[in-house]
């Protein structure tokens, strides 16, 4: 006998539904009375009885396996919110900014991580200076942002990310320094 197969959402049709269940949830909760109560308290039991069955999963699963479910993108976000995801906090962190790297870098910047301080994440952002290549335009501030809630997104015990911010001076060439001015 055949098994029947479950047709899978993709990504586009999980964000669609999360924003949903945002937006159900904002109305229920602003909801007033008894049955509103009732309400989210069986959405928090239930959310908690799923945790504890992926927790489950976790515990039966070889290192491979966990590895390859922490890496998914859903189901990472649902270990991180049941604090039961296999890998540190900072290696989540950091591996955030590795992917961040390569568009920072197309933006005429860069990005590196620098490490955890409490529960602070540090990364080390240079931006285009001086020249008005690709650096120019105000970017900074938008990929700050793009590296802060990538780094928050994927490790949300962090509390904040702090940008330590460096900025290249524009090339000046050598000869135009050592040219003496006619007088």
């Amino acid at each position: 006998m055949a098994e029947a197969v479950t047709a899978r959402l993709a990504d586009p049709d999980v964000e669609a539904r999360l924003v949903r269940l945002d937006r159900a949830l904002d109305t229920l909760e602003s909801a007033p009375g008894p049955t509103t109560r009732t309400a989210t308290e069986a959405v928090a039991l239930l959310t908690e009885v799923y945790g504890e069955a992926l927790a489950r999963v976790l515990d039966r699963a070889d290192e491979e396996l966990a590895e390859r479910l922490a890496e998914d993108e859903l189901v990472g976000h649902l270990l991180v919110l049941h604090d039961i995801h296999p890998e540190p906090a900072e290696r989540r962190a950091a591996r955030a900014v590795e992917r961040l790297r390569p568009a920072v870098r197309e933006r005429g910047g860069d990005v590196e991580w620098a490490g955890v301080e409490g529960q602070v994440a540090r990364v080390r952002l240079t931006t285009g200076g001086g020249g008005c290549g690709s650096g120019c335009g105000g970017g900074g501030d938008e990929v700050t942002d793009a590296v802060r809630a990538a780094v928050l997104a994927a490790a949300p015990e962090l509390t904040a990310v702090e940008p330590l911010t460096e900025t290249v001076p524009a090339f000046v060439p050598l000869t135009t320094l050592t040219r003496r001015s006619a007088p």
